[in-house]
């Protein structure tokens, strides 16, 4: 039997990063539950650049007052069935996503996440064998926080 591969464990919140959209320290809720990651945006056009559809989306600070505009190669529009049970048309876009020292490209779907409390969701395709989650601690790959044991949001 092959012995598995030791992975870094993730809490049920971390700090993530996604250079190529200039995103850092976002706000992030680990999710198993969840197929595809998703991060808060508005979708403000949708344009094409050398031949390749891009899409270029809007993140609010609310509590900042600050937006940041992003440009992304938009891979796909699609349905994406939310935690209530209803489908959602969303652009998906393929972006570089760094979880404390590991880096990939991950599939992230663009949501109105403006009520919920984290502004970005990782969703078990972005963790499958990268990570293993630690639902009992916050912050276990964040080193500018303090580990936090507990679920207090």
């Amino acid at each position: 039997m092959k012995t598995p591969k030791v992975l870094p464990v993730v809490g049920w919140r971390e700090l993530v990063h996604l250079p190529e959209l200039g995103l850092h320290g976002v706000s992030a809720k680990i999710d198993t539950g969840a197929r595809t990651s998703s991060l808060h945006g508005t979708v403000l056009e949708e344009f094409e650049r050398d031949g390749q559809k891009y899409v270029r989306f809007a993140v609010d600070y609310e509590r900042q007052h600050v937006r940041q505009v992003c440009e992304a190669v938009h891979v796909d529009v699609r349905g994406i069935t939310s935690s209530n049970g209803e489908t959602q048309y969303r652009y998906v876009i393929k972006t570089p996503l760094k979880i404390g020292d590991v880096e990939f490209r991950a599939e992230v779907s663009l949501a109105d996440r403006s009520d919920m409390k984290f502004p970005m969701l990782i969703g078990r395709s972005s963790l499958r064998r990268r990570f293993v989650v630690d639902s009992g601690y916050s912050w276990l790959q964040t080193p500018e926080m303090t580990v936090q044991k507990g679920h207090k949001p």
